[in-house]
């Protein structure tokens, strides 16, 4: 194997860089459908306890990570209803697997992507959604081809935070997916454990290459916010 740095190979450098970078991808894909369906419904609903909905799909955005993951585990866990219902249906377990990391990520980023979505259905122009449908457009045409469009610089800013926020998440990966090398070990893990060895080269390579990630990420939110 090639040598990176000093004892480092390019194969120890780059597997958890791709772990994450996989996990966050399919934790992006989640969110983008799942936050978008559920903000354009709440954009304009009106029902009882609809601040009570609101506010528990704000949740993960406000508690530690590790009362995330613990959550996590009493659902996901070999007791816990879902966990169940995943080994009769999989026969397998998403603890300790990067599956478990995907959920993890999906569920920090979450409330970034809905927060972003509802803010753009919101600002969209109700007349010219309400002129489409005059047209003859379906509320599926309507939403795919007017409220998208008119909401879209929202939307992709929500998605790049939510991206950054699922490529950095740290504490509730670490309780359900752990931090095996090669198997379950994302940035966030894998510089904790370089950290923890003294291995200050790996960890500062690590650092600079979630760091310059972030960056990009951030700068095109605010280039496009402009």
């Amino acid at each position: 194997m090639a040598l990176l740095f000093s004892n480092i190979t390019t194969a120890e450098f780059l597997t958890p860089i791709l772990l994450s970078l996989r996990v966050a991808v399919i934790a992006l894909a989640i969110v983008v459908v799942s936050a978008t369906v559920i903000a354009k419904f709440m954009a304009h609903a009106r029902f009882k306890g609809k601040i009570i909905v609101e506010t528990f799909l704000m949740l993960p955005l406000v508690l530690p990570p590790t009362v995330v993951g613990f959550l996590l585990i009493i659902i996901f866990g070999s007791n816990g209803f879902a966990g169940e219902i995943i080994r009769m249906v999989f026969n397998e377990t998403v603890m300790f697997t990067w599956y478990g990391a995907v959920i993890a990520s999906s569920v920090v980023a979450f409330p970034l992507m809905y927060q972003s979505a509802k803010a753009g259905f919101l600002s969209v122009d109700k007349d010219i959604e309400n002129a489409a449908r005059v047209d003859g457009a379906g509320e599926f045409q309507v939403f795919m081809r007017v409220t998208i469009p008119m909401a879209a610089t929202s939307l992709v800013t929500g998605a790049l935070l939510s991206f950054a926020r699922a490529i950095g998440e740290f504490g509730a990966t670490l309780m359900i997916a752990g931090n095996i090398p090669g198997r379950t070990q994302t940035l966030p893990t894998a510089i904790y454990v370089a950290m923890q060895g003294n291995n200050m080269i790996l960890a500062w390579a690590w650092v600079i290459t979630i760091i310059v990630i972030s960056f990009v990420m951030l700068l095109f939110v605010r280039l496009k916010s402009q």
